[in-house]
């Protein structure tokens, strides 16, 4: 089977490492480099029971899969679909054994696995690697393996559309316009960041597997659903300041140097990452627009450097020493929820088409993500892909029973102005942000109407298209959805109503 993978993030190095084990004839495609994926950024951990992999049915410390689930659930707003969760979370060690065999150096103690605690998390089961290095250490490891294996690697090459022959996915296009047919195309190209301003992701993060998949045919589901991370620090770059962080204790602090979480939830910086994202935009526009301060002090400055190494150095290199004194933070853009609708083998709505890790949107993560499951999906969810290729590559797709997708016409208007990142970020901040409304998203649409996608000649201009479709699509989503709930935060409806406790989508007008 000739398989084609598009990303190099730890669910398009996964999937193409199993298809070639599988047999497969498989070729990776990524726009930059192996490296430039938001694995390689990802700091927190990943999270999964390793006490029920050592020992079955007595688990330390009263954590076990269920408690797994059911905080994934809770987190999830009423949104993630049961049946994958409880997939992730009980494959989840399968994958971890995976990752460690294909050379992943998780930390350890005493020879045992380290763990962590994180928001929202019952219990302490995040891994990590290298402290605050766990998605380089993985995202390394697998870059190796990949090296070493029949993978066909086409680095710095951008695809920039799917072909579809009679409603079936038959390979992708390239940049250049050389065509390359395959009998499953797997998209992994990872998240939307550059949708925004401020964002912790790499610039390569720019919707583009969602873009495809849109102009294709493919419904895409829950678009209105972007988590933003709380702790970004206040600096050029926007680089991340781990949520574990605040799990090892630090605290959030205002201009008089009080804290303000525990007026806004009882679990404080612990709570779920869209309380805390808003709950610090909120005090920063009381302040009004200076940032808030994370102190981490109290760890002591051996403790921060050894613990969280990168975050050490990335604000030493800003002129912070936060073992001494607290840090400005700020949110920025960090996770799309929404995504190619998937099923829990990957399946899209077109045959041949597949979608794993954040590109895609199977119901796991519902209305907000759990704190470190993304690379734990991406390694579960990426074996899976592969296991679905085995045992039904010419099944129809799923049936998919979410709702009815709403149509968005792709069509640019005759005589509107090209598009410009910058401008659509910053309205894409301003209305489709941490806080909603009407009033603004619908500007919003109106200006983003006005716009029109460049004439694709190299990789700027073909994300900048992408950028641009997906926009529309988010902003449509996000006017749709009439409450609040989970990283959907509607000003003019702040109640959640569980008449809406439903799933969007979205595909292309005829």
């Amino acid at each position: 089977m000739r398989t084609v993978v598009v990303g190099s993030g730890v669910a398009g190095m996964t999937a193409a490492l199993d298809a070639v084990a599988a047999g497969h004839q498989v070729t990776l495609f990524t726009k930059a480099d192996l490296a430039s994926s938001n694995t390689r950024y990802a700091q927190g951990g990943v999270a999964v029971v390793i006490d029920e992999m050592k020992t079955p049915g007595a688990p330390k410390l009263g954590d076990s899969v269920e408690s797994h689930v059911q905080d994934t659930l809770v987190a999830g707003a009423g949104l993630s679909d049961e049946e994958t969760v409880r997939i992730l979370c009980a494959e989840g060690p399968a994958a971890i054994d995976e990752l460690v065999e294909r050379g992943v150096q998780f930390d350890r103690h005493d020879g045992e696995l380290s763990h962590g605690l994180e928001a929202a998390h019952s219990y302490e089961r995040i891994l990590h690697a290298g402290g605050d290095a766990t998605g380089a250490g993985i995202a390394y490891a697998l870059i190796d393996r990949v090296h070493e294996s029949a993978v066909t690697v086409r680095e710095r090459t951008t695809v920039v559309d799917l072909i579809t022959e009679d409603g079936r996915a038959v390979g992708v296009r390239l940049l250049d316009g050389d065509e390359v047919r395959a009998d499953a195309v797997i998209l992994a190209t990872g998240g939307a960041g550059q949708l925004f301003p401020y964002t912790t992701n790499p610039e390569v993060a720019t919707a583009d597997g969602v873009a495809m998949a849109l102009r294709a045919g493919a419904v895409v589901a829950d678009l209105e659903f972007y988590q933003f991370h709380p702790t970004s620090l206040n600096a050029p770059g926007n680089f991340l300041v781990s949520e574990a962080v605040r799990g090892e204790g630090a605290v959030l602090l205002d201009a008089d140097g009080n804290r303000f979480m525990l007026d806004v939830h009882p679990d404080g910086e612990l709570a779920p990452r869209d309380v805390v994202a808003r709950g610090i935009a909120d005090q920063m526009a009381k302040q009004p627009g200076v940032p808030v301060r994370l102190d981490a002090t109290a760890l002591g400055g051996e403790f921060l450097a050894k613990r969280f190494p990168n975050i050490d150095a990335a604000c030493r290199a800003q002129g912070f020493d936060w073992g001494q004194d607290p840090i400005p933070v700020t949110p920025a853009a960090h996770y799309y929820m929404g995504g190619v609708r998937a099923d829990e083998w990957g399946r899209t709505s077109i045959p041949g088409l597949y979608a794993v890790g954040e590109v895609a949107c199977n119901g796991l993560q519902g209305a907000n993500r759990l704190a470190s499951n993304s690379l734990l999906e991406g390694a579960v969810y990426g074996r899976r892909v592969i296991e679905a290729l085995s045992m039904h590559a010419e099944q129809d797709p799923f049936d998919d029973e979410w709702s009815e997708p709403v149509t968005l016409d792709l069509a640019d208007p005759v005589d509107g102005t090209e598009v410009n990142r910058a401008d659509l970020q910053q309205v894409m901040w301003d209305a489709a942000g941490l806080s909603r409304n009407a009033t603004d998203l619908q500007a919003a649409q109106a200006e983003l109407a006005t716009w029109v996608a460049p004439e694709v000649t190299d990789a700027k201009s073909a994300e900048d298209a992408n950028l641009l479709i997906v926009a529309r699509a988010v902003v449509a989503s996000a006017l749709a959805r009439t409450e609040s709930r989970g990283g959907h935060f509607r000003s003019d409806f702040p109640d959640t109503d569980p008449a809406q406790a439903r799933h969007s989508a979205v595909v292309k007008g005829a």
